[in-house]
């Protein structure tokens, strides 16, 4: 490993999973029609609101029998008006591999107290058998863990014959890996993810199945006014045509529309795939021929594309108790900031020690290529100074 400084620094430094780095050539000026000082309630907003519905709706290629919402409180938000709308009709099944699906299994066990409940679990790195969900229950899962890099490999592992609903949370996956949406009932995600948008703001996805729960289930529990998407059966339809539960924010609806529309320029989902592919690529081309660094996720058939999550596997390194090498791992990484390389790249904090780096379409794989050789560079130095 060499003890150069690299020369070259990446033109973006910000790799960070969430929020998640801005489109490439973003600037202020594309928020200069913003309807600020505006009711969301007006003609002009909710008509932005609705173009974020359709155009997402258009880009995503959405079934035509698909509802679709703007939600508050980002995909959590989203992930839990569904849980909290459809559950309670059938058992569940939830998948959890990472610290965001662990909390789905918290929610369900210790807030909605449902009793027929299966939790499937794996370690991070690791997915759950995907053979062993029982879909005549309601079946929830993340399609890509943020936390630990591991995402399920395709839909293939879900019937179309299923008794209950699917609900997927889809927030680091979504416009950057191809989804069989005719296999997910309900979907979330957020807009500060793969789309480089701003935080506070969820979207919710649900199929004619999912609709027609509503339509004649009501749960046992309380429903919070930010999670109700019907009354008496009668589903809020203005939630789906841009009207929103609670006020939204014009800035970040503007900020968004100009994402979805540079999602267009560059050529629709297909494109951000291919570049989010390839910057997976180029750190496993790298990973390959370094000593000292392995992806969390072995498997290359469930490796995630947008949250690539790295461990070091260095014999020096890992003599270290497990605080003592998240401390070097944070000297690793204010190093590199220190250097006006790189932005929030330290992993998770419930996870084990790790690096993080998002490789959405957002992130040029020019500046994904530029940044290996200082991660070398900088963790080579704080081992050479310990």
């Amino acid at each position: 490993m060499s003890l150069n400084k690299p020369s070259n620094k990446p033109l973006n430094p910000n790799f960070s999973s969430g929020p998640c780095s801005k489109r490439p050539g973003w600037n202020i000026s594309v928020l200069k029609n913003s309807l600020v000082a505006r009711s969301h309630r007006s003609k002009e907003c909710k008509k932005k609101l609705n173009d974020v519905i359709t155009k997402s709706k258009q880009i995503l290629k959405l079934p035509d029998t698909y509802a679709l919402a703007i939600m508050a409180g980002s995909n959590t938000g989203a992930l839990e008006a569904a849980m909290w709308s459809l559950l309670g009709y059938k058992g569940v099944d939830v998948l959890a591999w990472e610290n965001f699906g662990k909390d789905w299994v918290i929610d369900i066990l210790e807030q909605l107290k449902i009793e027929n409940v299966n939790t499937h679990q794996a370690d991070y790195g690791k997915l759950p058998d995907l053979n062993k969900v029982n879909f005549n229950n309601d079946v929830i899962f993340t399609w890509n863990g943020t936390t630990s890099g591991v995402r399920v490999p395709n839909a293939k592992w879900i019937p179309e014959n299923r008794e209950g609903l699917t609900i997927c949370d889809a927030t680091s996956g979504i416009f950057a890996m191809d989804m069989d949406f005719n296999k997910l009932d309900a979907i979330t995600w957020s807009w500060q993810k793969v789309l480089g948008g701003e935080a506070a703001h969820g979207m919710l996805a649900l199929s004619p199945r999912a609709l027609k729960r509503l339509e004649t289930y009501t749960p046992q529990w309380p429903i919070p006014k930010l999670f109700r998407l019907a009354s008496k059966k009668k589903i809020t339809k203005g939630i789906f045509e841009g009207s929103t539960i609670n006020t939204p924010s014009m800035i970040c609806v503007e900020d968004v529309l100009d994402s979805l529309n540079w999602v267009e320029s560059a050529g629709g989902t297909d494109s951000l795939i291919k570049i989010s592919s390839e910057n997976l690529k180029i750190v496993e081309d790298w990973v390959h021929n370094s000593d000292w660094i392995k992806f969390m996720c072995e498997d290359k058939n469930v490796r995630s594309s947008t949250s690539i999550t790295l461990q070091i596997k260095d014999e020096w390194f890992n003599k270290f108790s497990e605080d003592e090498q998240k401390d070097l791992i944070k000297k690793v990484v204010t190093k590199l900031y220190d250097e006006g390389v790189v932005h929030d790249i330290n992993g998770y904090p419930k996870a084990p020690p790790s690096l993080r780096l998002w490789g959405g379409a957002t992130v040029q794989n020019s500046d994904m290529k530029t940044l290996l050789p200082w991660i070398d560079w900088a963790y080579n130095s704080i081992k050479n100074n310990v």
